[in-house]
């Protein structure tokens, strides 16, 4: 029933420093200090959603995507983003020993342990996220006739699956094995077929002009946004909802999610815009009122 498109899950501990910044993609959880700088960062509630922060190694790498989620958008990432960090550290007061441990955690460790961490989000049943399908994108596809759609950072699955029942040729892949799995199971209990890969946004081929419609919702748009317009069929649409910054005043987000006033308009200029919001909404990630920036647009 299911068509899937599974990779060898060793390819997804693979860690690159290139793309650390693209596994800060939705709200990230709050560092829980081991050591206490000198220099004292304001105190933010928990990010929505997310779990207590378990081992050593995983409340170092929380650290770590704390701060880069800070960064302005637009921050280079890999090497660049690394050292930035360790100049960080330095400035706090930190040992040489220990900012060299803490770089080694964020470089050979970092990837596997978001991985590892959405897995446990993404995949119980008490996580504070919306289970159920995007409403912004169930507004957007009324009166589409169905096509082929491509489920970006599927999670467990709510959105692909929703896509499924209404008729739509879905594709989905998240590198988080574990809730890609999850969104398999539900899709063979509920009779629908999805096609899913176990892959990052850098190693799943988005194709040209093969996609009726892209989602992407609460995941990385910008490292995306050039591949997006590529695929899109002419008459395609995008569908986004993320945060906006205003938002980051009240939890720590990851930065790849947040967005600043009509920034997605200028990443998407060249697409027809047929709904844009930046509103006060609940949104699908920690399920508390806060502002949120949505926009659907058409390949011309």
């Amino acid at each position: 029933m299911m068509g899937v498109l599974r990779t060898s899950r060793r390819r997804i501990v693979r860690v690159a420093a290139a793309s650390l910044l693209v596994w800060i993609v939705m709200p990230a959880a709050q560092a829980q200090q081991q050591q206490q700088p000198q220099q004292q960062q304001p105190q933010q509630k928990p990010a929505p959603g997310a779990p207590l922060v378990r081992t050593p190694e995983e409340q170092t790498y929380a650290r770590f995507r704390e701060w880069a989620g800070r960064q302005p958008p637009g921050t280079p990432g890999g090497p660049d983003i690394v050292q930035r960090y360790r100049a960080k550290l330095a400035a706090d007061g930190l040992a040489a020993a220990a900012i060299d441990r803490e770089i080694a955690i964020v470089v050979e460790q970092g990837q596997q342990i978001a991985i590892e961490r959405w897995n446990r989000i993404l995949t119980s049943p008490n996580a504070r996220f919306n289970h159920e399908p995007n409403a912004f994108l169930a507004g957007m596809i009324k009166g589409r006739t169905p096509g082929t759609a491509l489920d970006v950072g599927m999670g467990q699955g709510r959105n692909a699956l929703y896509l499924a029942k209404q008729g739509w040729t879905v594709t989905g892949f998240d590198p988080a094995a574990e809730a890609v799995a999850l969104a398999e199971r539900e899709a063979k209990a509920a009779g629908v077929s999805i096609k899913t890969a176990t892959l990052r946004d850098d190693e799943f081929e988005f194709g040209t002009a093969r996609w009726d419609l892209i989602v992407l919702s609460y995941v990385d748009v910008r490292g995306n946004a050039e591949r997006v317009l590529r695929a899109l069929k002419p008459g395609g649409f995008v569908v986004v909802e993320a945060f906006h910054r205003d938002a980051t005043k009240q939890s720590s987000i990851g930065g790849a999610v947040v967005f600043d006033t009509n920034e997605l308009l200028t990443m998407f200029s060249s697409l027809r815009v047929l709904r844009y919001e930046d509103t006060d909404a609940v949104a699908d990630f920690g399920l508390e009122k806060t502002r949120v920036v949505r926009l659907c647009a058409e390949k011309p």
